[in-house]
């Protein structure tokens, strides 16, 4: 779009001085890049994307850390090859438009990093030791302002965040949680897994005793796996049984028992007074719905946090997508963008956009 200026440059000679301070701006014009960096935690390099906003030079930006959710998830927020959604690449971009820079890497298990010679997943504390390593990592690019870090966190990511914000000794200024783990990982999961039952029976795969007695079952595991005894998984459909059987198995075990040693809410209790925080949960979403919210907010409000606080997404599901879209569309709809806008906004600086205008209308 032609601005005002742009329109009478085109009707009117410049002058040498114009032309020089044009010049001058466009000069200290620094264009978006992603810089590749590597940082080490627990002795095991991992690697990861900074992104930073075109900016003036000179300029100290709002800085975001990226977290994943569950599972092998990389700095993208793919499981690659059959999973492809690239969440937190398009979080980046979000943030981006608003002159925040951020850093996503890829976790234990993942990318370039993998496992580091580990032959299982490591517990929850080592990812947090991680996390926390590739926060510091952020804080010190010379683009990024110290005072304005910010972690952004899906899914368990959520969670991650404010584990981080607990391990940190320079606590962040902002904490967004988005779909976030918002109680124990079992409880999670025999809460999604009892869905998942109770829609078989509705769509007449299922009788409601058979649906009773997979969720007796489910429970009965969970309950043997939490004290340590031996896990029955007989009379289970067999989906359950060999989800159950590789959550409780030597791979995934210790990871599983930490984890779900942690209630969301006891730790967002500890978040220092003033953090400005963001929660969001979409109304399509059934791997978090948004009903079992309300202790984690509460939590977040004795802590007295500020900010927007809630924003409930209509008609959006767990990777920020309106309710029916393909898993792999590389989308977020309006709504979380615009809750994420709302999020930085204390932060925000003239946008990519209005900087690469400025230099057209020049």
């Amino acid at each position: 779009m032609l601005t005002a200026a742009a329109a009478i440059a085109t009707a009117w000679p410049v002058s040498g001085t114009a032309e020089a301070s044009t010049a001058a701006h466009r000069a200290a014009l620094v264009p978006a890049v992603d810089r590749e960096v590597r940082f080490a935690a627990d002795g095991i390099t991992a690697y990861g994307t900074v992104h930073i906003p075109a900016h003036r030079a000179g300029r100290r930006m709002a800085a975001a850390l990226l977290l994943p959710g569950s599972g092998p998830t990389d700095r993208n927020g793919d499981e690659p090859p059959g999973f492809t959604p690239h969440t937190l690449a398009l979080v980046s971009d979000v943030l981006d438009g608003d002159g925040v820079m951020s850093l996503r890497f890829d976790k234990y298990g993942t990318g370039r990093t993998g496992l580091g010679g580990r032959r299982s997943a490591p517990d929850m504390a080592a990812y947090t030791r991680q996390a926390a390593a590739a926060y510091s990592t952020l804080r010190a690019q010379p683009e990024a302002d110290p005072q304005a870090l910010l972690v952004v966190g899906h899914s368990e990511g959520g969670l991650q965040a404010l584990l981080v914000d607990r391990a940190v000794t320079a606590k962040p200024a902002g904490l967004a949680l988005i779909a976030p783990q918002d109680m124990r990982l079992l409880d999670m999961v025999d809460r999604q897994l009892a869905d998942q039952l109770d829609l078989a029976v509705a769509a007449g795969q299922l009788t409601a005793q058979q649906a009773r007695r997979n969720k007796d079952g489910v429970a009965r595991a969970i309950a043997d796996f939490r004290a340590k005894r031996p896990v029955d998984t007989s009379g289970l459909l067999p989906s359950l049984a060999t989800l159950l059987k590789g959550m409780f198995g030597p791979v995934n075990a210790r990871f599983v028992r930490s984890d779900d040693a942690i209630y969301p809410p006891s730790v967002a209790r500890g978040i220092a007074h003033g953090t400005r925080t963001l929660v969001t949960c979409g109304t399509a979403d059934t791997n978090v719905p948004c009903r079992t919210t309300p202790p984690l907010l509460s939590a977040l409000a004795a802590a007295r946090t500020t900010g927007p606080g809630l924003r409930v997404l209509p008609g959006l599901d767990h990777l920020l997508h309106p309710a029916g879209t393909p898993a792999d569309d590389r989308v977020i709809a309006p709504a979380a963008q615009r809750a994420l806008h709302e999020f930085v906004r204390p932060w925000r600086q003239v946008t990519t956009a209005a900087l690469n205008s400025y230099g057209r209308a020049g």
